[in-house]
């Protein structure tokens, strides 16, 4: 029986597949998405909203779901994803993962945690962020419904990437989701904020066509800021091929 005091999450599923974005491109991987979110991204296609279930693949690919109830307990979790061999990491997505940091803190999962976060939370990550070998952090420049003084979101920006940066035990690196809306020069400034923090940044083409940017502006964008820091275009492959 759960103990009074155990904290617990909601979560919508729980599956094991490839890293789909980033430097970690194809590296096999459990995830357990979170749901909720407190931002709210125009070129988000991630259902955020709360379930009654959890979807737990057993069979990695098989496309078969076997639904758990909502709420989970962190032994729950630690339960499904052992039963995944030969992962990489586990990757704590959502949603936003932060906002379930209580949650995360009492997860007991030998394989390195790798955290999938809108970096906007610093309060949070300073929870767990002894508990987290990898972080894939995206930067949020588009105008937000959610937000309503940018300079603040900014400055949380950039002091999570402070708290969550690359040390000898964890890696760090940025995530910008671009446009043909997105600003050249606040992409810039941001990265210029933050590239002490992060082993690299990967300029991500959104996967909208109708918003999608040409290779001029993301091969002129890529090397302005190779001045600052190694940084990589990396689109969402995951969607190429199909796969969760």
């Amino acid at each position: 029986m759960m103990a009074a005091d155990q904290v617990t999450a909601n979560v919508s599923e729980v599956f094991c597949s490839v890293q789909g974005e980033g430097p970690y491109v194809g590296s096999r991987q459990a995830f357990v998405r979170f749901t909720g979110c407190n931002l709210d991204c125009s070129y988000c296609d991630t259902p955020v909203g709360s379930s009654n279930s959890c979807r737990f693949e057993e069979l990695p690919g098989s496309g078969v779901f076997k639904l758990m109830e909502n709420p989970l307990s962190a032994e729950d979790i630690g339960m499904m994803v052992s039963s995944y061999k030969q992962i990489h990491s586990v990757s704590l997505t959502g949603g936003e993962p932060l906002m379930h940091a209580d949650f995360i803190s009492g997860l007991n999962i030998a394989s390195p945690l790798y955290l999938e976060s809108n970096m906007t939370l610093p309060h949070m990550a300073k929870k767990i962020k002894d508990k987290l070998s990898y972080i894939a952090g995206d930067v949020k420049l588009l105008p937000l419904s959610s937000v309503d003084d940018m300079d603040q979101h900014f400055d949380r920006t950039i002091e999570c990437f402070r708290t969550l940066k690359t040390t000898k035990d964890r890696e760090c690196f940025c995530k910008v989701v671009v446009t043909k809306d997105t600003d050249a020069d606040d992409v810039e400034g941001m990265i210029g904020a933050i590239a002490g923090y992060v082993s690299c940044v990967v300029l991500q083409p959104v996967s909208q066509k109708e918003l999608l940017p040409g290779p001029d502006y993301l091969i002129g964008l890529q090397e302005r800021l190779l001045d600052q820091v190694d940084t990589k275009i990396i689109p969402q492959t995951h969607r190429m091929w199909g796969c969760l």
